[in-house]
């Protein structure tokens, strides 16, 4: 049995670097203190460090992910000292990256009680992010080997597509981690049902993370819908609907924790036992399409 935490993340105005990295830590003593053994905070929580930015900066689209760059590595810092101090496995959420070539990408790292594990570029661009934002796809995906399992991340719109969670599912991934960020209702329900889709048909556990509130001073945070979730194959032995955990609000007004245990020796038994077996039967549909 595992403990993990999920994020319903308030995007909140800190306009110092004191003020933001307080507020990092808090919450993830809070976290802590309850045992949890993951936390996992949502797609662009990182891009809260904007609000350290000019308000005419901050308040510009392109301007504040250029002005973030420098904080970019501090933030890093800060994180993988949270995961050591507290002996967790944090994936602290995305933020948009500069890269070598140029180009802007929404990345997720995945710290642990002994540092960077490394990360996961997201790999299928929403139209805001293609025709506005200019933030370009990732390539290729990691599963990430901890004392807790296999797992791998697929960042918000991601989880609708099913082949890339057969990918990380075909090597090996135990549990899926799903940072999301969505500003309406019908947002937040398709990346809550592709997290459902994707537990039933890998015979996985699913785990979302989403972004809530509003945020005036942001452009690209300003309005955010979302409800933090654990998601795992209905089968004998699972909740029928699938739902093993979700919080109680839709959007609160303030970060809370979903905190959630799931046996992933119970997910593969489900693999191995289950009335269906959707995740070994995957090659045959393919053999029958022809």
């Amino acid at each position: 049995m595992i403990r993990l935490a999920a994020c319903q993340y308030a995007i909140e105005l800190h306009e110092t670097w004191d003020a933001y990295a307080d507020h990092l830590r808090e919450l993830c003593v809070e976290a802590g203190r309850s045992g949890a053994q993951l936390l996992l905070l949502p797609e662009y929580a990182g891009l809260a460090l904007s609000g350290q930015l000019p308000p005419d900066q901050r308040s510009d689209l392109h301007g504040s992910i250029a002005g973030i760059q420098p904080l970019v590595a501090p933030w890093w810092a800060l994180c993988e000292g949270l995961a050591k101090d507290l002996g967790v496995y944090l994936q602290p959420g995305t933020l948009p990256v500069l890269d070598a070539d140029g180009r802007y990408r929404n990345r997720a790292w995945l710290f642990g009680p002994s540092g960077a594990l490394g990360f996961q570029d997201k790999l299928m661009m929403t139209r805001f992010e293609r025709e506005h934002w200019n933030i370009a796809a990732g390539q290729g995906l990691k599963v990430f080997d901890t004392a807790l399992g296999r797992l791998g991340i697929l960042i918000c719109y991601d989880t609708e597509f099913p082949l890339l969670a057969r990918r990380l599912a075909e090597q090996g991934a135990d549990l899926l981690l799903a940072p999301s960020c969505t500003d309406t209702e019908a947002g937040y329900h398709r990346v809550r049902i592709g997290a459902q889709a994707r537990a039933l048909e890998n015979q996985v556990a699913v785990l979302q993370s989403p972004t809530v509130g509003l945020a005036p001073w942001s452009p690209a945070l300003d309005e955010n819908i979302g409800r933090a979730g654990l998601y795992v194959p209905p089968d004998h032995g699972m909740p029928s609907d699938g739902v093993l955990a979700q919080s109680v609000m839709l959007c609160p007004e303030q970060s809370q924790w979903l905190v959630c245990d799931v046996d992933v020796d119970e997910v593969r038994r489900v693999r191995r036992e289950g009335q269906v077996f959707t995740r070994r039967d995957w090659p045959e549909q393919v053999e029958r399409l022809g």
